[in-house]
């Protein structure tokens, strides 16, 4: 896959999917916009092993004007974002009965608002340039329902209906939106949550991140409207 020529910009990008997706970028030749609400340094320090082509931004994606700020920011630097990554999350573990509204607020705020505030803000320049990539991300949580991540489960089917509806909004205007769902992820593919999946392990940052890269690549021109769930053939439990 060659990114040679294009802006990827990548949120939740300051560990874990995010990170590995931005790197994953950078060695395959994009321009690199990386943001988190966190620490930056350690993923900007891996990226700059591949490119100097690169800018980070620390924001919150619940913060409306925040969010169409940065896609302003990178815009300024890099002419347009080409490939979007919605993949900052918050993802809370409680008993429902005892969630207080203040947590599901902050769930729907980051995981819902955020994605299509992102989204929102990127689209006038994907039509204009007649091109564009967004890649949500989802999870298994919201395919099946888990009942220790109620309010979590809600927002990532959410996530899930809007790729597919925003698919065919956009349809005709040559950009894509697909939507990437993993299950269990550890930095190191360990077997500690073997349970969760035939395959016996959890999947590695890696792992997601070249479905992620691949959805968003030219290879993938095709394909819209879709949610690849990357769950090593879990076991619904």
């Amino acid at each position: 896959m060659d990114f040679t020529g294009k802006t990827a910009f990548v949120t939740g990008a300051a560990k874990g999917i995010g990170r590995a997706t931005a790197i994953g970028f950078a060695k395959n030749g994009a321009n690199v916009v990386v943001s988190d609400i966190s620490d930056l340094s350690e993923t900007c320090g891996e990226i700059k092993k591949y490119t100097e082509n690169f800018m980070a931004i620390n924001f919150d994606v619940s913060d409306e004007a925040a969010a169409r700020n940065a896609i302003a920011k990178a815009a300024e630097k890099f002419g347009k974002t080409d490939i979007l990554i919605n993949n900052a999350a918050v993802f809370p573990a409680s008993d429902f009965a005892s969630t207080s509204s203040e947590q599901w607020k902050k769930v729907i705020d980051v995981n819902i608002l955020g994605t299509m505030y992102l989204s929102h803000a990127v689209l006038p320049s994907m039509i204009e340039n007649g091109y564009g990539r967004i890649v949500n991300i989802g999870s298994v949580a919201g395919v099946y329902g888990l009942s220790w991540f109620v309010d979590y489960s809600m927002s990532k089917g959410a996530v899930i209906s809007f790729t597919k509806a925003l698919a065919k909004a956009v349809s005709d205007k040559g950009i894509t939106v697909n939507c990437v769902s993993p299950g269990s992820v550890a930095p190191d593919g360990s077997d500690a949550m073997k349970d969760f999946s035939f395959v016996g392990r959890a999947a590695t940052y890696d792992e997601i991140a070249n479905v992620i890269l691949f959805v968003a690549s030219n290879e993938a021109s095709y394909i819209s409207g879709q949610n690849y769930l990357v769950d090593g053939c879990r076991k619904q439990m």
